[in-house]
């Protein structure tokens, strides 16, 4: 399939925000050429050719933490204490899933990320084969990675799903992980440890979401989650943590000596009253940042344009600075931080060579215009309703409102809900 992309403004994200003017030729699912229309090569055959009308073509956004499946928890229970939300409300309702759930709600899931402009997603969550699959199924891009813990699968398995899943599709990759620190034993990290070193892995994990999280690490080690995590060998060729709201000052000196990637989630941390991640600080430091949406049972709408406003937002408020995380930083994390942080270094900007991964933002809309900084308003004033098209692959998936994932939206929907309403009623 070869598309040409014509009358259109380019955000390359290659060195900044310049924009530039002109078109974009996918040639089966690689950016064949970009730019001035007189100086592009002999043209192809084209199975589409798409008139931009002067909006805008950028990567699509990378959704760097996520458990696509807690769609089906979605408004189930909200409005509690984290630790009553995931011990007596979350971790129940989990136990009760099968694997062909995962399978439906990870598909509405990725609805709604295509909605956002979203091309792909780090997802942590169980029966990683059901989550392949839909998201094959479906043509959308997305990184796996383990949940492991003391209650669910084995070291065994998750080697067994890393040499698995990077060799599975095109679209799906796979990195090392776990639940968390306080869900792990310490001979279980080891082990994790130890597959991390086999293949020089990075390893990612939830990484100081609470100040009780931080609190019981170090009562128990005598160190921080993220120093006890490093003194066990697990981060020697990087990774990354999600949430990091409560790093101390050595926490994110070990950070930034291993090259690790901070994800932040702020919209779940807000509702969660979690607290706010010390991005400002991170971001002096060198430190490289990612945005994730987390799962829908936390947040619960799997928005970047939200999650944008809020990385910056809540930095300003806590920081008392309104010149914290300005929008040109925020828009870096939310498009080539987020691909660098999962692995995926061929579709991180547009550019000639580059995966065909990229989305159509509306600028005639009312909350575009003016065309003062079209950076700024994509993080400040910029919503779902601005995403004209979202191609992945060089597929277009989703365009003015249409579906093209090989299912009928209402079967999604129907699908969910019979698997909440069976869960409700066990």
């Amino acid at each position: 399939m070869n598309t040409r992309f014509y009358n259109a403004r380019i955000l390359t994200m290659e060195s900044g925000i310049a924009i530039k003017y002109g078109e974009l030729w996918v040639k089966n699912n690689i950016i064949y050429f970009l730019g001035d229309i007189e100086k592009s090569p002999a043209p192809l055959f084209w199975d589409q050719e798409i008139d931009c009308k002067s909006n805008l073509l950028m990567p699509g956004f990378k959704n760097a933490h996520t458990h696509s499946s807690m769609t089906f928890l979605r408004s189930y229970a909200d409005d509690l204490p984290l630790s009553e939300w995931l011990n007596k409300q979350v971790f129940p309702m989990e136990a009760k899933l099968k694997p062909e759930d995962i399978y439906h709600l990870s598909k509405l899931a990725i609805m709604e990320y295509l909605t956002s402009g979203i091309t792909a997603n780090f997802d942590m969550y169980f029966y990683p084969d059901m989550n392949a699959k839909a998201s094959v199924d479906t043509g959308f891009r997305t990184v796996l990675m383990s949940g492991i813990s003391n209650f669910n699968s084995s070291t065994k398995e998750l080697e067994s799903e890393y040499i698995t899943y990077n060799h599975y599709h095109d679209l799906i990759s796979y990195r090392l992980g776990f639940h968390a620190e306080y869900t792990a034993s310490k001979e279980l990290l080891q082990s994790i440890s130890s597959i991390a070193h086999r293949y020089k892995a990075p390893v990612f994990t939830h990484n100081s979401e609470s100040i009780s999280e931080v609190e019981s690490c170090i009562k128990a080690t005598g160190m921080t989650p993220t120093e006890y995590m490093d003194s066990l060998g697990l981060f020697e060729y990087g990774g990354g943590g999600f949430h990091c709201i409560h790093l101390s000052d050595n926490d994110m000196k070990i950070f930034k000596s291993r090259g690790m990637y901070a994800v932040t989630n702020p919209g779940s941390n807000m509702k969660l009253a979690s607290g706010i991640a010390p991005l400002q600080q991170m971001k002096s430091l060198g430190i490289p940042l990612a945005i994730g949406t987390d799962g829908a049972a936390s947040n619960n709408c799997l928005d970047m344009f939200r999650e944008m406003f809020l990385a910056s937002g809540l930095q300003k408020l806590k920081y008392d600075d309104a010149s914290a995380m300005n929008a040109e930083d925020v828009l870096y994390m939310a498009t080539v931080g987020g691909a660098k942080a999962m692995g995926l270094d061929n579709c991180d900007i547009l550019k000639k060579g580059r995966l065909a991964d990229l989305i159509l933002i509306d600028l005639n809309q009312p909350n575009m215009q003016p065309l003062n900084n079209i950076a700024k308003n994509l993080v400040y004033s910029g919503s779902k309703i601005n995403v004209k098209l979202t191609m992945i692959d060089g597929k277009i998936l989703y365009h003015d409102g249409v579906f093209n994932i090989g299912i009928n939206p209402d079967e999604v929907y129907f699908e969910a809900n019979k698997c909440i309403n069976r869960m409700k009623n066990q």
